[in-house]
């Protein structure tokens, strides 16, 4: 059975590909053919547990995600999916499908065949129509359902069983490139400007506001052409942004911004610290992400304060690692998993640079690293490009932490900078990254190194500071930081790369700033630009060359 099973999901797959051709019925003014970007792993998973709940289980892994100009939401426009990768789709394809149709799972299931041993195309009808519209984030046509519909009918008629049909059905939804991929179908508006169509903008919205699928109401007001006028849209973005869904948006933009898929494959030597677990590095990334939500989005203060709040929130593990004591305010004499903490004001910990996500992250497994943090400083916060470094350049006198002529980190940097094709770089990125030289590359605070003080003096684009706190200030004050957010975010959105300098990265800076930083108004202010759901036109000749030529008669 189990290769019957295989063999028909194959068969289904195939239908389906036959129904992409058959489906005659769209408008032909809507380009189908424009560039998509590949569902990322969490947004894969959210449409999953949203259609059918977080019981079921996904079981298989996602193909390598890409990191463009910065972020991986870029990246999604120039990957496709490789066989490799279509077979692991294509088995939590049937895995997901399985569960769905299991007794535990039916009710999910709008209607019931007559019987259970033979097909019922208006059951699977229902059922496919139904959830087709939420994976697909549009209607299916006419030739879809008819096509899905079909496969599980085979299906059935030939293994007997009404329920494995719906599931080699289903899988072959899940396989397909318009669930994989979001697709994005362009018209003409009245003005004869090409714009996104209805259920693209839907899309669109949905996936930067909640890194998730349309929900009904947005896809209705889709479809009642709500979202083609400023009022509805307007309606549906402040919906969406009053919504606690916001947050997960927020998140994962952050969580992407900043880096975060590299914890997958950060190491540290476990002798030289011992308290850097699997646990510290998953509360890490949280203790960033909370901070960052509870500052911007709980009481909706200014951005440019992620750099120099001494607020933030620490578990055991953290607080291990920082040094301080965690008040057991819980139940039973334990603390809380997460609890609330603020830095003294004196204390040279705070904004989100001194935080293990960062320090940590941006340090390779044995030692702190002021070039990594330097570097990452520059590229990730202030989008500036540093040149990487020459391949014949060596690093060993940075890399001897035991050397008794160079004891301190800013010492060694001084001897290797001596090279002068290595000094420019250097330059750009070294004052900054040596400001957080007094956390190691666990993140914990130090104030010597070998037995030597450490000097964390530096300047930014000539402004002078003396450690760490006084760092934060100055990426506070200066412009490059919060330009940098609205150009990153603005790409994050549009999966295509915006430009400090582009015009409409202009105009949301402005907004931006006369709204006293605050990220809600930013995130508005994009989804409701014209921008953000702006479309090349048709690329009409390469259409005209992809057409099969008809037989002659």
């Amino acid at each position: 059975m189990k290769i019957t099973a295989r063999l028909l999901s194959g068969a289904a797959i195939a239908a389906l590909s036959l129904g992409v051709a058959l489906a005659a019925d769209a408008p032909a003014e809507v380009d189908t053919s424009t560039v998509a970007r590949r569902l990322t792993a969490d947004e894969y998973r959210t449409i999953i547990t949203d259609v059918f709940g977080p019981t079921v289980e996904l079981g298989g892994r996602f193909e390598p995600e890409l990191r463009v100009k910065g972020l991986l939401a870029v990246g999604t426009t120039h990957v496709s999916v490789t066989s490799a990768g279509m077979e692991q789709y294509d088995s939590m394809a049937r895995s997901i499908a399985s569960q769905v149709v299991d007794p535990k799972h039916r009710d999910l299931i709008p209607c019931r065949p007559a019987n259970d041993k033979a097909a019922d195309d208006a059951c699977t009808a229902a059922f496919m129509g139904k959830v087709g519209r939420l994976l697909y984030r549009r209607p299916l046509t006419d030739a879809e359902l008819k096509t899905y519909v079909g496969a599980a009918r085979v299906a059935t008629n030939e293994t007997k069983d009404y329920w494995n049909g719906l599931s080699m059905s289903l899988a072959a939804m899940l396989s397909s490139p318009k669930f994989l991929f979001r697709q994005v179908a362009i018209v003409q508006d009245k003005s004869g400007q090409w714009t996104m169509e209805a259920h693209a903008k839907a899309q669109q919205l949905s996936f930067f506001l909640w890194n998730a699928g349309p929900d009904l109401e947005l896809l209705a007001a889709a479809e009642h052409g709500e979202l083609d006028n400023k009022k509805g849209l307007t309606k549906q973005v402040d919906r969406m942004l009053a919504s606690a869904r916001v947050e997960a948006g927020v998140r994962a933009f952050f969580a992407d911004n900043l880096g975060f898929d590299e914890f997958d494959t950060l190491t540290k030597d476990a002798a030289l610290f011992p308290k850097f677990s699997a646990q510290a590095a998953a509360d890490a990334q949280e203790q960033t992400l909370k901070t960052i939500v509870d500052l911007l989005l709980v009481n909706k203060g200014d951005y440019r304060d992620v750099f120099t709040t001494k607020k933030t929130f620490l578990t055991q593990e953290l607080a291990s690692i920082y040094k301080v004591p965690l008040v057991n305010d819980g139940p039973n004499g334990s603390p809380d998993t997460w609890v609330p903490f603020e830095f003294a004001k004196d204390d040279q910990r705070g904004g989100i640079l001194t935080q293990v996500a960062f320090t940590a992250l941006h340090s390779p497994p044995g030692r702190g690293s002021p070039t990594l943090r330097g570097k990452a400083l520059r590229e990730v916060l202030l989008c500036q490009k540093v040149p990487a470094p020459p391949a014949a350049v060596k690093f060993d006198i940075v890399q001897d932490t035991t050397n008794p002529l160079y004891k301190t980190a800013r010492e060694r940097l001084k001897a290797h900078a001596t090279n002068p094709v290595c000094a420019g770089c250097h330059k750009i990125i070294d004052p900054m990254g040596l400001a957080l030289e007094n956390f190691d590359g666990a993140g914990a605070f130090r104030t010597n190194e070998n037995g030597a003080p450490i000097d964390t003096s530096g300047s930014l684009d000539g402004v002078n500071f003396t450690n760490a706190a006084e760092l934060g200030k100055v990426l506070h004050d200066n412009p490059a930081s919060s330009s940098c957010l609205v150009s990153r975010l603005s790409s994050y959105a549009t999966g295509r790369p915006i430009d400090t300098g582009a015009p409409w990265a202009q105009d949301l800076m402005k907004s931006f700033s006369a709204s006293g930083y605050k990220l809600p108004e930013l995130i508005r202010a994009i989804a409701l630009s014209d921008d953000f759901f702006r479309v090349s036109p048709p690329d009409t000749k390469a259409a005209e060359a992809a057409a099969p030529t008809q037989p002659a008669r």
